[in-house]
This record gives structure tokens, sequence and C-alpha cells, in this order.
């Protein structure tokens, strides 16, 4: 039998304390993230608590005997004491006009209408057969959000039991419902029904939809015109019309969330000069409870509750502190940003500087991943709009001219380029490259076409316009 042997390995690692894991956590999650956890510390450490308007000396009183009273029954310190004190009313983190507005925001928000609700009010306005009714309920359960039926009415019947021709009939009377196109098996279905609601079955649009789609695709509309007996130019007529047609039907029902975006910083030129300013209002002001103080200063309460009182005090001035450096943090990093950026301020992307975050780091006096959690998620308010804080890092070129030039305002030339170019005689992205460097910009070709991509604009072959 082999012996047992016994070996030691030295290691290091590093482990971040709870307080610093909680304290990067503050300084990245975006405002309205910061307001849930602050929120969630409340309800968990009761010796922190909103500054509001002074109440009365009335109310200080009764709250302090109610207070008093449920102290001395939970003194404990269990569960149950930790659940009453984030449910008691006289930690309330909402005044009456707060609760007031809030529930004002509630009832105005208005309650959107799904692709498949609309779908069914229609079945409903029909003068339909029970079973036909069921069958329309059994195809709109079919359709996704984009509006395209997602199985076949041949699968449909063989796994509901229905008849297939009896699904294929009511298809036919769901194709006709808003919006236009819906119900569709592809692509080439939906723009052909859609184009037979607008009277146009016999046109030429209808004939390259039905025959040509894929060669419509890639813009090949001199072998459309030789195939369809027509000219070149037609076909492009046919194809800009085409291409006002909706290849997505449901999307004006789609149920994507509403996202907002709560600006962390606004700058704005004051007097002449650029100001930024913090959106700190929407964060809450926390002060240490001056009751937990007092019992702090009883001699009656046991070493137990004072610990207990001392540790939640030392964990709410700690989150206090940790708001306060997030907030000095994100103000640094903007002043560092204006001050780099004040010709983007003027006159917008097209002078948008390079710009990394070694070098805002080295500026404000942080480490530069504290830079990237500071700005992570985090918004600022120009008046050319509202950007994320890293659409302002970004790398660039230097100019023939020794003028720094970042990728946004390259991105912005080309597009520019492509935006005046003759419809006839598209530029390529050699022509592309050609022009930049007679302008003193140095560029690759595969960056040029990098770039392009980026920006959703066609090669110059499915750009040219007949």
């Amino acid at each position: 039998m082999a012996g047992l042997s016994q070996t030691q390995t030295l290691s290091q690692h590093q482990v971040l304390a709870p307080q610093l894991q909680q304290s990067l956590q503050i300084l990245q999650v975006p405002m309205l993230e910061l307001r849930n956890l602050i929120q969630q510390e409340i309800e968990t450490n009761p010796t922190i608590e909103m500054e509001t308007t002074e109440p009365s000396l009335e109310d200080k009183q009764r709250e302090h005997e109610e207070f008093q009273e449920e102290f001395d029954r939970l003194s404990k310190l269990d569960d149950e004491w930790r659940d009453y004190m984030a449910q008691s009313s006289s930690y309330s983190a909402r005044s009456a006009e707060d609760e007031e507005r809030r529930q004002f925001f509630f009832d105005s928000l208005v309650k959107e209408e799904t692709l498949q609700q609309h779908l069914l009010e229609q079945v409903q306005s029909c003068d339909l057969a029970l079973n036909d009714h069921q069958l329309a309920e059994l195809i709109i359960g079919n359709i996704d959000e984009r509006g395209f039926l997602q199985s076949s009415p041949q699968d449909i019947a063989n796994n509901s039991g229905m008849d297939a021709e009896d699904l294929n009939r009511v298809l036919g009377i769901v194709q006709t419902f808003h919006p236009v196109g819906v119900a569709a098996r592809d692509l080439r279905e939906c723009l052909l029904i859609q184009l037979q609601r607008l009277g146009k079955d016999q046109s030429l649009e209808f004939r390259i939809v039905e025959r040509h789609l894929d060669d419509l695709g890639k813009r090949r509309f001199p072998e459309i015109a030789r195939r369809l007996g027509t000219t070149t130019e037609q076909v492009q007529k046919a194809a800009n019309f085409i291409a006002t047609l909706d290849p997505k039907p449901g999307q004006i029902f789609a149920s994507d969330p509403n996202n907002y975006v709560l600006p962390d910083v606004t700058v704005e030129k004051i007097l002449g000069d650029w100001m930024i300013s913090l959106n700190g209002d929407q964060i809450p002001h926390l002060r240490i409870s001056n009751t937990y103080k007092d019992l702090m200063a009883n001699d009656g309460n046991g070493n137990d509750v004072k610990d207990y009182i001392r540790d939640k005090i030392r964990s709410g001035k700690f989150l206090i502190k940790s708001i306060h450096q997030r907030q000095q943090t994100i103000s640094n990093i903007a002043h560092e940003i204006v001050a780099r950026q004040r010709e983007f301020l003027e006159y917008g992307a097209s002078l948008l500087k390079p710009l990394t975050m070694v070098q805002v780091a080295d500026a404000v006096g942080v480490h530069e991943t504290t830079v990237s959690r500071a700005i992570s998620g985090k918004y600022i308010s120009t008046p050319h709009g509202v950007f994320e804080m890293k659409y302002f890092f970004t790398p660039g070129y230097q100019t023939a001219d020794g003028e720094s030039m970042s990728n946004t305002s390259v991105k912005g030339a080309i597009a520019e380029l492509v935006k005046t170019e003759a419809t006839k005689s598209p530029l390529s992205d050699k022509e592309i490259v050609e022009i930049l460097s007679q302008r003193g910009i140095p560029i690759a070709r595969r960056t040029v076409a990098k770039y392009r991509t980026e920006l959703n604009i066609l090669p110059s072959n499915m750009r040219k316009q007949y």
C-alpha cells in the first residue's frame, strides 16, 4: 500500500474585503441602480435614515416612545428586530408628497398593446364560426414578434389535430388583418400581401418580388431587367418602391422594454465657459440616526446591544463615504473629459479627440480600472445630446500635420463622403482611402471596410443607382 504523504504549498491571491467590494459596486452601478442599492441598505441597516423635512416635537416624542418600547422587546437582536425596523413606519423613505407623485406616475403609464392582442381583437370583430374562431386563435398563437408565421399550416394541423385545409382557409383571413403583411410564412409572401393590398398584383414590383427576390437583395438590377424584358431604370424605380414596404410588420407592436437614461452629469455653457453639474438630486441624502447615537451613549443598554449598533453605524458611515467618493470620482473624470473635448462641445462629433482611460487616470490620480468602473453605464448630457461616458474614450489617428483625430471623427468623414457621392458612380473603399489620405488621414482599406460596415453602409456595387 502506498504511503501517505503531506505536502505544503504557498500561494498568493487577493481577496477583497466586503466593504471594499461594496465601495466598488457603488462606484460602478448606474444612478437608478444606486438608488435601489441604497434603499436595500436602509431596509437592512436601521441606523441609516434619509434627510427629510424636520418632524414636529410631538411626532418626535411619539416616535421615540414607540421605538423605545419595541427596542426593549426586541433586545435579543434576532431576525424579528431587523424585519421590524425594515418595516417600521418611523423609517419610511417617502413623504406623502413623494408617494402622491409616484402614484401619479404609475397612473399615467399607458399599457402597451401586443401584436397578439391586436390580432385577437380583430378576430372578435369578424363574423366567424366557432371552429374558425378557434383556428384563427391557433394561428395567431404561432405568429412571432416580427409578424411572421413560425410554423407551416401543415405542422400546426399535425400538432393540433385540426384540418390542414381549414387552417389554410382561415390563414387567408388572418392575412387580411392589420398590420398589412402579418401572418406571412416568409419575406416574399409578406411583401406580396402588401403589394396586393395596394392593388399592385399585376405590377413590375410584384413580379420582381415573386420571381427575383434574391437578385433584388443583391441589387442585380441589370440581370433582373434582362429576365423581365424591361430597363434597368424601371427596375431601379420598382426597387425604390419595394424598399418602402415593411419587411417586419409585427415590430410596431414589439414588446421591447422602454429604457430610460438618467444622465449622471450635465455639461452646459455658462458665461462663455463649460461647466459641469452632477445630477445628485436623484441620490438620497443619508445620515446616521440621532436615535442610535443616543442609544450608544445610554449606559442602560448592554454590551451586545452597543456592539450591534456600533457595527451598524460603522457600516452606515462607510456607505455614506462611498457614495461621496463615487460622486467625487465621476465629477473629476467629467471635468477632465470636458477639458479635453472642448471642440466636441462647441462643434460636435466631427471634432471628437482621441482619449484613453490611462490619460484620464493619470490626470485624476486614480487607477485605470477605477476610471473604467466609474464610467460604466454612466451618461453625460451635452448640447449635442446624451452620450454614454465611454463614448468619449476612443483611439485615433495622427494626421499628416500632427493633429489627433478620433475614430469617431474618421467614421463621420467616411459617412459624409458616402452621403455626397455620385449615386451613379459610388465611391469604392479604395477611393475613400485615397481621399482621406489626401486630407492627411492615413488609413488602411480594410479599416475603411470595417468602419463602413459599422456605419451600416453597403459596398459600392450595392449603392449604385441606375
